[in-house]
């Protein structure tokens, strides 16, 4: 799940809001000359999803789509047929598979006649959600859940609600343009790089103008909100958070300090290297939590959840990110040798070293 992290100041530089307020669900903000600002609804607690409008000659790109719900469509039809009415789209980036970022992709790439930009890892696992939903793949997740600890009851309603969200997407174009690490991308007057990062998705797609210090994040580096970082039964024993916190190293060596930041989430902001501080102290937070639970005798990822997650009240939904969450630290933590893992009743428990 999407955890608030707490504000503390850094020497680099504190963190500033240039906007006081977001979109509303009609209206379109202009952040900077060629740069427009659309906020959606969602309909968890994570309540909206920003996407952006990049000026591109004659018309415009669109970063992300927003979720595949009939909600989204009549916001964008709204949107398309008030302040948007004479915007074209030319090209849709998608910036990684989650479907409140690919979810109307299908759909807006029919009605604009526009090529699919996406990373190959992150198409490819979009293809993979849509498809997630056989007998087989279902009881490896039911395995992968009860392996750590959940039992049958809590199992069935994170297979069921919990999972229901990945649903969301329309019908994928069946062909797409691929952008990866390295590229430049030329948007209309801009030239943007393109970087990718692992951890939230395996290969997420940021974009970097360094000619106006633009930096579209996507859910890599957010404003106020820790993004969800996860392990799942496809890959049990990837470190997803050593990627995620390898990724946010990179960025502070990569990218100066007083970018304007886009976020997928949130608000635009200033004091990129002040957020990424605070987000690696977050999970070193959550670290020390779960080493201490661990240190007299072995817990579950299922009973390492409330430590971690106490202030928080979960649904079936939250929950099975909570859980993603809890074993992405306890599997980064035995790759850096602070946990050991030992298996009985076919449940893991872990100990502090």
């Amino acid at each position: 799940m999407h955890s608030k992290t707490d504000t503390v100041q850094s020497s680099a530089e504190a963190l500033r809001y240039p906007f006081e307020s977001h979109p509303g669900h009609d209206q379109v903000v202009e952040v900077v000359p060629g740069v427009l600002w659309v906020r959606l609804k969602l309909p968890f607690r994570l309540n909206h999803v920003n996407i952006y409008l990049l000026a591109d000659g004659d018309g415009w790109a669109m970063v992300d789509s927003g979720f595949g719900n009939e909600e989204s469509i009549a916001a964008w039809t709204t949107l398309f047929e008030g302040p948007l009415r004479h915007v074209k789209i030319t090209r849709l980036i998608v910036t990684h598979s989650h479907p409140d970022h690919v979810g109307l992709a299908g759909w807006i790439v029919e009605r604009f006649d526009c090529p699919l930009q996406m990373s190959q890892v992150e198409y490819l696992q979009s293809v993979y959600h849509q498809n997630r939903g056989t007998e087989e793949r279902r009881n490896a997740q039911r395995l992968f859940f009860r392996r750590h600890g959940m039992d049958e009851s809590l199992t069935d309603r994170l297979l069921g609600r919990g999972q229901d969200y990945l649903k969301r997407v329309s019908v994928l174009p069946p062909s797409y343009r691929r952008i990866s690490h390295g590229d430049e991308v030329v948007i209309g007057t801009r030239r943007f790089k393109v970087i990718t990062g692992g951890g939230h998705a395996l290969d997420q797609v940021m974009l970097y103008c360094a000619a106006d210090k633009l930096f579209l994040s996507a859910d890599q580096v957010l404003s106020k909100i820790s993004p969800n970082v996860s392990v799942w039964a496809v890959e049990p024993d990837q470190n997803s958070l050593g990627e995620y916190l390898a990724s946010l190293a990179s960025l502070t060596t990569t990218l100066p300090y007083d970018v304007m930041v886009l976020p997928g989430h949130g608000v635009p902001f200033y004091g990129l290297k002040t957020r990424i501080k605070q987000l690696a102290d977050h999970h070193e937070d959550r670290c020390r939590l779960i080493a201490e639970a661990c240190r007299e005798v072995p817990q579950t990822s299922k009973e390492l959840v409330p430590v971690v997650f106490h202030k928080h009240v979960l649904d079936e939904h939250q929950m099975g990110f909570a859980a993603g969450e809890l074993v992405a630290h306890v599997n980064y933590m035995l790759v850096e040798g602070r946990l050991t893992s030992e298996v009985s009743d076919g449940v893991l428990r872990f100990r502090t070293t």
